[in-house]
């Protein structure tokens, strides 16, 4: 065990760059992490990274050990799981980087419900709100709502999110309710920052889009529905966070006829971590629950 321990602490130093984020992310001490590289080294017999004050660079038999390494502690944790006795028993160690306001409004509930169906699980839950390659922090799996590709990861779509442009009745009586997309221009527009001000709606007769000249940018959704809930502008949020406003009459829907395009919660995993099972539970887990809690519930209040 302390070998693939070691193993796991030399791949996370390689991931952050340096030994005092490494023993962050661990929630140890800097001298743990360097001690458990200095066994490693005296195992290999070799040193296997050059140090300075400034930087932690990988040596050729580093770049060689670091090449196998994470296959070595994947492959360690899955033969861990596979000889569990209560076949039915998950075990071992998680480690996720999720987007915030996702987190805060749903995914907190279904990870709390995961737990509680497998007790012998642990998890370290990473709030990011950018784009993630898991293997190079020595994630399991990160989700976003961004497209992306990754060298050696594998994108899981989980579930679709339709994004929805909602205002309060009074900004409506105010300022008018536009019409069509370019009117937009005219309008106070809060924008969610990663998105970028380019909206881009669907019409019978093709895309259209808008280049949107923002009142208020953040990169937080829950920022963006607060402030349209306090009447500011015209929000684009998705149908998740805006669900509850919308059902209570406090934010209504504008050019429901010209919809913006619909984007997806993604899971990106590691190649060589796709088959452990407490991952590809996880996957499984999180497509089940975000498909009946995210794609659908917004429809279905609105409806009543």
């Amino acid at each position: 065990m302390d070998a693939i321990t070691q193993l796991k602490t030399f791949t996370i130093v390689v991931a952050c760059g340096g030994f005092s984020e490494a023993a962050r992310q661990m929630n140890v001490v800097p001298s743990v992490v360097a001690k458990r590289v200095r066994q490693l080294e005296a195992t290999v017999g070799a040193r296997l990274f050059d140090r300075t004050t400034r930087t932690v660079r990988l040596t050729e038999a580093g770049e060689k050990l670091h090449a196998r390494a994470g296959v070595l502690v994947a492959s360690f944790e899955d033969l861990v799981q596979s000889v569990e006795r209560d076949a039915s028993k998950l075990v071992g160690h998680l480690r996720v980087a999720i987007p915030t306001t996702l987190t805060t409004v749903r995914l907190g509930a279904i990870f709390n419900a995961f737990l509680l169906e497998h007790d012998r699980i642990t998890l370290d839950i990473s709030l990011v709100d950018h784009s993630t390659n898991p293997a190079e922090r020595d994630y399991d799996l990160a989700i976003s709502g961004r497209p992306a590709s990754y060298e050696g990861v594998v994108e899981i779509p989980l579930c679709p999110v339709d994004t929805l442009l909602c205002a309060t009745p009074a900004y409506l009586q105010r300022h008018g309710r536009p019409r069509h997309p370019q009117a937009l221009t005219e309008h106070a527009c809060l924008v969610f920052k990663p998105s970028g001000t380019a909206w881009h709606f669907q019409s019978p007769k093709g895309g259209i889009s808008v280049d949107i000249p923002p009142r208020l940018t953040a990169d937080d959704n829950l920022t963006l529905r607060n402030a349209a809930r306090m009447g500011l502008g015209i929000a684009a949020l998705p149908g998740y966070v805006a669900q509850a406003d919308i059902a209570s009459g406090a934010l209504v829907t504008v050019l429901d006829e010209f919809p913006l395009q619909e984007t997806w919660f993604r899971a990106y995993v590691p190649r060589r971590k796709q088959h452990v099972a407490r991952i590809a539970a996880m996957v499984d887990w999180l497509t089940q629950h975000l498909r009946q809690d995210v794609a659908v519930p917004w429809e279905r209040d609105i409806d009543k």
